[in-house]
């Protein structure tokens, strides 16, 4: 088989892009690809804890904490400790983490509505789901 057809060569070269492409958007606010993504989660759920937004986001604890220190240390977040479990710590959004989402949230969007240019809902939709399950196949493995 050609080097072009198989799948994993070509999404990993469309995920190239396509983080070079999203880095180039959040870079105006000061924040990675990787620290927009903790933001949109906590814009959906703050207080979460540390170990959840791993899970969420599919990354070791030990590189989230790290994005966490560095968002808290521009004033995106703070954490405080859990109220049951003193080894955890709860992450939630800082007024600035919060009042930036308006700014942030416009060209995130629009970047999304390039990345998908040119393909119905249903298409994204099937795509979604066929990445899905690729993932599944081959996350344990």
């Amino acid at each position: 088989m050609e080097l072009e057809k198989y799948i994993g060569v070509i999404v990993s070269r469309a995920d190239l892009k396509l983080s070079s492409y999203y880095q180039k958007v959040v870079n105006p606010f000061d924040i990675t690809v990787d620290q927009w993504e903790i933001l949109v989660i906590l814009w959906e759920v703050e207080g979460i804890t540390q170990k959840e937004l791993a899970e969420r986001l599919t990354k070791d604890q030990t590189n989230v904490a790290r994005m966490l220190f560095k968002l808290e240390k521009k004033g995106f977040i703070h954490r405080v400790t859990h109220e049951t479990d003193r080894r955890s710590l709860r992450v939630y959004l800082t007024d600035k983490g919060r009042d930036i989402k308006d700014e942030i949230l416009a060209p995130s969007i629009e970047a999304y509505r390039n990345t998908i240019k040119g393909l119905t809902e249903e298409e994204v939709e099937t795509f979604r789901r066929i990445l899905g399950v690729m993932y599944r196949n081959v996350k344990d493995l």
